[in-house]
């Protein structure tokens, strides 16, 4: 039989969401304002306009197209306008300004303009594009005819160079295949279109045919495969939802269930409707496998209702799928009121319906029939009986054999039970005539079958030849290449052994600049591990005394400040480990590193002095970058050298200032008691400890301006005239 799948499309382009992290500043972000959007939508071949478009902001505006095809909607800049008609391509839109919006939407190929485009290139040969509208314009209604269609693309493709072109061919092959049940012919033709180029949307069908062919092993290892590749969301879906299929198939509920919620999950934030009623559904019918009945209904109740919000087909669709779940589980009266209102919806269309799992068509014969199965399985058989004969009827008269043939039955062992044994032989009668007609008809399928299998091969495989006889072409003409490269060579030789002389003139003349640039080179690589092992060398001095101070808490029984200092202490160690690899680290971590420092060093001497951070509220901290735990050396002078001898307690003022779009500046001041006063105080060790550090700053410094063109400025003086107090102002550039 004709395995009938329709596949709905929509792809969604994910709103980016940006978070900002500002330290200590509350920002309110305004909603951007909304505004009357107008535009038109016209079809791009014939500039005509087209009505009844849908146009969506999703989750938010929906409105239709005019006669005119005009259309006004409430929109914001920034804003996603969805275009949707069984008309054309769905077209994404995003709106940028209050500028008119102009759609030019491209059709979709269908029987009658492909008929036309035929008629108007009769005499000459089909292009490639045309070839493939054309191919998937009978791909529906004559599988042979529309493989034909894609033999003349591949002829069409010059010399058979052209791989997108190549691939865009075998995947339109491997759809025809799939529509029409022959999945292992589709999986080989994917994976042809795949070798020719990668495709995404051709790896979902390749594994999607891998699970309807039953390889359901290869169908999980390529749906996994997909899920490290970048998805839109739609295809995310896809791919979920292809898993859940799989797991389905193989009777495990469980991975089933989960990769449909992870499906729903993604379907319900991008707002993609008729993924979110499929996978509710499904979602419903793993809950059913697993024996968990209370949890299905309530999602084949978010089905049905999703369903119904859609279309009248896809409701009915729904309805008789839950009904089915109903009816495995014995709730009679709620399978037969879905069966009716289904029935309605089909009535309604006056037309068979493809069901949810987009295979057995929904007809008014088998509602009847089904409904009159759940009667029967009630004992009700007067209830029964009225829709077995409707049943039969429809049946009758759109030659559906199957679905007469067991209405028939089950309604003469009806009138059997009954004890009607006259209107039970002459019913068993009809359904003896019946059953012969359908085995007359199934031998015609049959064979019909084996003919169309056959005609399908022989197109396939000359395909298969085509390609081989282009391969072989392909070899001719790269061995007549290779015959000219050779006639070619001698030639080349010459030119080559011409050209050797000018590059070995050349050589010395690089060697010359090579040289000189290695000599450059060494002398930078030498500034880089200097400044490597000058910048990893954090003041000993500070870390021995920070270990002091932990032990002398310890030694207190003040297990509190010690845990509290020495958490905040390892904190800053860390920070300065991480950063050593640095040259460079921006000026906003700086500040944050030097903030810790500071507060570790006021929590060993409260009561010496207080300090103050002055940030510029105009300074742009992400816009400069800075030595790593430059300022900290500065900072312990102060400390160290001049708050902690001060009889009163100090203030340590730092300032960051920008002074310019090019400089900022960074003053470290403390009222102290100076520094000739500290050398005059300081022991032989610490005048050593003290040389050391500021050494290793100054070399750091001069580095630096080396390698980045005077990036720091330094100058150091005393506050006061008298020599109390250290002011040490450093000017850091941009550049």
């Amino acid at each position: 039989m004709r395995l009938c799948l329709f596949i709905l499309s929509f792809l969604s382009l994910a709103s980016q969401l940006c978070a900002q992290e500002e330290s200590g500043i509350g920002v309110e972000l305004e909603a951007p304002a909304t505004f009357m959007l107008k535009g038109e939508v016209v079809d791009m071949e014939t500039d005509q306009p087209i009505d009844k478009v849908n146009v969506e902001i999703a989750g938010k505006e929906y409105t239709t197209t005019n006669r005119a095809g005009e259309f006004s909607i409430r929109a914001s800049v920034g804003d996603e306008l969805i275009f949707r008609s069984d008309a054309f391509e769905t077209v994404y839109y995003q709106v940028v300004d209050r500028q008119r919006v102009m759609v030019r939407a491209e059709p979709i190929p269908t029987l009658a303009s492909t008929e036309k485009k035929l008629a108007e290139q009769a005499s000459n040969p089909l292009g490639f594009e045309t070839a493939i509208d054309s191919a998937k314009a009978y791909l529906r209604s004559d599988a042979g005819r529309s493989i034909e269609f894609v033999t003349l693309a591949l002829e069409s493709i010059q010399g058979g160079g052209d791989d997108d072109r190549n691939a865009i061919a075998f995947s339109t092959l491997g759809d025809i295949n799939a529509f029409w049940g022959q999945n292992d012919l589709a999986i080989s033709n994917y994976k042809r279109s795949l070798e020719y180029a990668e495709d995404k949307a051709v790896r979902i069908k390749l594994a999607d045919n891998f699970r309807q062919n039953g390889n359901y092993q290869e169908s999980i290892g390529e749906f996994e495969r997909l899920l490290d590749l970048e998805l839109s969301p739609y295809q995310q879906i896809e791919v979920y939802e292809g898993l859940g299929d799989v797991y389905a198939s193989i009777s495990d509920p469980l991975q089933s269930l989960k990769n449909y919620q992870l499906g729903l999950r993604i379907a319900n934030s991008r707002q993609i409707t008729p993924k979110i009623t499929d996978l509710n559904s499904k979602i419903a019918e793993s809950y059913a496998q697993e024996g968990k009945l209370e949890e299905a209904i309530t999602f084949f109740d978010n089905s049905l209702d999703l369903a119904g919000r859609e279309n009248t087909r896809r409701s009915a669709a729904e309805k008789n799928r839950v009904a089915d779940f109903y009816n495995s589980n014995q709730n009679f009266d709620k399978e037969i009121q879905l069966r009716q209102e289904a029935l309605d919806d089909i009535e309604e269309i006056g037309d068979s319906i493809i069901d949810a799992n987009g295979i057995n068509p929904l007809t008014v014969q088998n509602q009847n029939y089904k409904i009159a199965n759940a009667y029967v399985a009630q004992d009700k058989y007067d209830e029964a009986i009225p829709f077995l004969e409707k049943s039969i009827s429809e049946a009758d008269q759109k030659q559906d054999l199957i679905v007469q043939k067991d209405a028939t039955r089950k309604l003469s062992e009806i009138y059997r039970d009954l004890g009607d044994l006259d209107k039970a032989a002459q019913t068993y009668q009809q359904y003896v005539s019946v059953v012969d007609e359908l085995y007359i008809q199934k031998e015609q399928e049959l064979s019909q079958a084996a003919r169309f299998n056959r005609e399908i091969t022989l197109r396939q495989n000359r395909i298969i030849s085509l390609e081989n006889e282009r391969e072989l072409n392909e070899s001719r003409y790269q061995l007549a290449v290779d015959n000219q490269e050779l006639i070619q060579k001698n030639n080349r030789i010459q030119k080559w052994i011409i050209g050797s002389l000018v590059v070995i003139a050349l050589l010395l003349l690089y060697t010359a600049f090579t040289q000189r640039k290695t000599a450059r080179q060494q002398r930078y690589a030498n500034d880089l591990l200097a400044l490597k092992s000058l910048r990893t060398q954090m003041n000993p001095h500070f870390i021995f005394n920070a270990l002091n101070s932990v032990n002398s808490y310890i030694a207190q029984s003040d297990e509190r400040a010690a845990n509290r200092y020495l958490s905040e202490f390892s904190q800053l160690m860390r920070a300065v480990l991480e950063n050593s690899e640095e040259d460079f680290i921006p000026l906003a971590k700086e500040i944050e590193l030097l903030q810790l420092y500071v507060k570790l060093e006021h929590f060993r001497f409260t009561d010496k002095f207080d300090y103050h951070f002055e940030v510029d509220p105009n300074l742009q901290v992400d816009q400069f970058v800075i030595p790593p735990m430059l300022l900290q050396p500065y900072v312990e002078n102060a400390v160290w050298h001049g708050l902690r001898y001060k009889e009163e307690k100090g203030n340590l003022l730092i300032r960051f200032r920008q002074l310019d779009t090019e400089r900022v500046e960074v003053l470290i001041q403390d009222d102290g008691i100076g520094r000739e006063h500290s050398k005059a105080l300081k022991t032989d060790h610490q005048k050593k400890q003290n040389s050391k550090g500021m050494g290793n700053i100054k070399k750091r410094i001069a580095i630096l301006n080396t390698m980045y063109s005077d990036k720091v400025d330094v100058s150091i003086s005393d506050l006061e005239s008298d020599g109390r107090g250290t002011q040490v102002t450093l000017i850091l550039k941009k550049d």
